[in-house]
């Protein structure tokens, strides 16, 4: 299963805004709905096809309320999840899974909630230390070149 998590901006409460709007409930009618984070939306989906579809179908949602989309597909990683940009590279072939994860954008977590993302090069397997303030724990994304870099 690949799961897709939606993370909210923080002034938007993300599950009253996509379950009040008849087209986002019904695109996320056939999931069981979770929240991992504070203020996220998480769906299993079947493949990372059908993650990048569902993405695709939410796009309008997305830009108003939605801070990150990410995707965890087991088959690239089972402990990393995928920027949006990153998961469709990966779909369509752009980009091996086998080379995704150099790029990192890392967030703290402070009670489920991510906060300040560093952009970190993981260099000889290594992940560089989140430094931006005392956490919990991390969230780790891979980030395509563009959002690297960008």
């Amino acid at each position: 299963m690949t799961r897709v998590c939606l993370l909210g901006e923080s002034d938007v409460n993300l599950s009253y805004e996509l379950l009040s709007r008849e087209t986002a409930r019904e695109a996320l009618a056939t999931y069981e709905i979770a929240e991992p984070f504070a203020n996220s939306v998480a769906v299993d989906t079947v493949s990372l096809g059908s993650a990048v579809s569902l993405l695709n179908d939410l796009e309008w949602y997305l830009v108003r309320f939605v801070a990150e989309a990410i995707v965890l597909e087991p088959s690239v990683s089972r402990t990393e999840w995928l920027s949006r940009d990153l998961a469709r590279e990966v779909r369509d072939g752009e980009v091996p899974p086998e080379e995704t994860d150099q790029r990192l954008k890392v967030f703290g977590l402070v009670d489920g909630e991510p906060v300040e993302p560093l952009f970190v090069r993981r260099t000889q397997g290594e992940t560089p230390e989140y430094d931006l303030r005392d956490v919990e724990e991390t969230l780790v994304v891979r980030v395509s070149e563009t959002e690297f870099s960008g």
